[in-house]
C-alpha cells in the first residue's frame, strides 16, 4: 500500500488549482484522437499561410473538453482569446460590443452558442462572413444602417445541442469537431495526470476504478479524484483500490457510475412502475426531482448505459436495468423493450 501524498497546493486558491489540471497544448490533451489530429492540421495549415485559423465549432456532451480545447487554441496560434457565452448575449448589440473591442488574430469562444438571441446570431452570420457587420442608428423613418469593419477573428463556438443550430449558422463554421465520451484507458490516463498534479500517489487499479465509475467524462473523473483526495487527507487512508472504493460509497457513486438519483429513478422504473412504461412527468413526481433535471440530467447516461430505454408509451428499465435495481424480468413487465 501507498501513502497518500499530502495535496502542495492546499490553502491556496481551489479554483486556480482546478484550472491547472487543464492541459494547455494538444500535445498534452488526452483522448479525442480523432479531434486532436485534425486541429493540429487546420491549426498548422493556418499557421503556415499566416492567417487567423477557420471558424470552429465543438460539439458534444458537457465535461468532455470543449472548452479546454478552445483554449489550447488560442495557445497554439498565439493568439489572445476572449471569453463569453449563449445566454449572456441577448441582443445585437450585445455581441456588436464584443465583436467591435476585438484585435486582429484574435480568438472569441463562445459557450452555449445555440443559446444567443437569434437577432445576434443573424449579426453573427456577417460577421463570421465578411469580419463586418451592420449597426442600425436611429428609428423609424430616420433609421440608417452603418458598415463596421471587424479585424479578422477566429470565432470558436461549444455547444452541447448542436441540432439547435441554425443551418446558416452552423454551416459558417469551418471545422465542425464531434466530441465523443472517453473510454477507461483514456480516463485512466487523464486520472493519472490530474493525481501526479495533485501530488497523490494513487495505485493504478485504484485509477480503474475511478476511472470506471467516470461515465466516460473527463470532468466528472477530475471532480471524483478530488473528492476521494478530500477522503484519504481527513481519513488518513491509503491510495489503494479499497481506500478509493470506501471514498465513492461515501459519495454515493456506485460500481456502474450511477449516483443517488440515478438509481432513484431506475428504481422506480424497475420496482414501483413494474419496469415501465411511465410517463416522464409521473417518474419525476415518484422521485421528487424536476422532470427537465431527469430528462437532461439523469436520462442520457441511464439510455446509453442501455439500462433504460424511451418508447412513444414512456420510459422503460431495460433487462440490465433491471438486474441493476435489483428487480427480475418476473416482477416487470418490458412492454416496449
Amino acid at each position: 500500500m501507498t501513502d497518500p501524498v499530502v495535496d502542495p497546493v492546499a490553502g491556496s486558491d481551489e479554483l486556480a488549482f482546478e484550472g491547472a489540471l487543464r492541459p494547455t497544448s494538444l500535445a498534452e490533451f488526452v483522448g479525442q484522437p480523432k479531434v486532436r489530429g485534425q486541429l493540429e492540421v487546420l491549426l498548422r495549415a493556418a499557421a503556415l499561410q499566416d492567417r487567423a485559423p477557420d471558424h470552429i465549432l465543438l460539439a458534444g456532451p458537457p465535461g468532455l473538453g470543449k472548452t479546454t480545447l478552445a483554449m489550447i487554441i488560442g495557445a497554439e496560434t498565439g493568439r489572445p482569446i476572449r471569453f463569453s457565452s449563449g445566454p449572456a448575449i441577448q441582443h445585437a448589440g450585445d455581441l456588436a460590443a464584443v465583436l467591435s473591442a476585438l484585435v486582429p488574430g484574435e480568438v472569441l469562444f463562445i459557450d452555449e452558442i445555440h443559446r444567443m438571441a437569434r437577432s445576434a446570431e443573424e449579426m453573427l452570420y456577417l460577421a463570421m462572413e465578411d469580419f463586418k457587420i451592420d449597426i442600425m442608428v436611429g428609428k423609424g423613418a430616420g433609421a440608417a444602417s452603418i458598415p463596421l469593419e471587424l479585424a479578422p477573428f477566429t470565432l470558436v463556438g461549444a455547444t452541447t445541442r448542436s441540432g439547435m443550430l441554425p443551418a446558416p449558422l452552423r454551416d459558417r463554421f469551418g471545422f465542425t469537431a464531434h466530441l465523443e465520451h472517453y473510454d477507461v484507458a483514456d480516463l485512466e490516463r487523464v486520472l493519472g495526470r490530474s493525481a501526479s498534479l495533485m501530488g497523490l500517489a494513487i495505485e493504478p487499479a485504484a485509477l480503474a476504478e475511478l476511472a470506471g465509475r467516470s461515465r466516460g467524462t473527463p470532468r466528472i473523473a477530475n471532480r471524483l479524484l478530488r473528492r476521494v483526495r478530500d477522503w484519504l487527507l481527513v481519513h488518513e487512508g491509503s491510495t489503494d483500490l479499497d481506500g478509493v472504493r470506501a471514498a465513492l460509497e461515501l459519495y454515493d457513486v456506485d460500481a456502474a457510475g450511477l449516483d443517488r438519483i440515478d438509481r432513484a429513478v431506475l428504481h422506480a422504473i424497475a420496482h414501483r412502475f413494474a419496469g415501465g412504461p411511465v410517463g416522464l412527468s409521473t417518474l419525476a413526481a415518484a422521485v421528487g426531482e424536476e422532470a427537465d433535471t431527469i430528462e437532461s440530467v439523469v436520462e442520457p447516461f441511464l439510455v446509453r448505459e442501455g439500462l433504460i430505454g424511451r418508447t412513444p408509451r414512456g420510459r422503460v428499465a431495460t433487462p440490465a436495468g433491471l438486474r441493476h435495481a435489483g428487480a427480475t424480468s418476473s416482477e416487470a413487465t418490458l412492454d416496449g423493450v
